[in-house]
């Protein structure tokens, strides 16, 4: 058994990640990406920055990133949510 935190029951510490996209995703579609916070860059860019409980969650979005046809540029995983400014 293991004695890692369980993300599932404990989403304060789910993680955090950056999620680059090249292309500026359509207002349209920020509602289908839940919770995440979605910037337009000045760079032609979208960043989608928020809380992923586990690694389903995280595949599930990068499934939906696939399924726009809009090239991934990075995935970054920046820090535990209870460590993070972003709620």
């Amino acid at each position: 058994m293991s004695n890692e935190l369980n993300q599932k029951t404990d989403p304060d510490h789910a993680m955090v990640y950056q999620i680059r996209i090249k292309g500026h995703l359509h207002r349209g579609w920020t509602e289908w990406f839940g919770d995440l916070i979605v910037t337009l860059e000045d760079n032609g860019e979208t960043l989608l920055t928020g809380p992923v409980v586990d690694q389903a969650a995280l595949h599930g979005l990068l499934k939906k990133v696939r399924d726009l046809g809009m090239p991934l540029v990075s995935v970054i995983c920046v820090k535990r949510r209870s460590d993070a400014s972003i709620q």
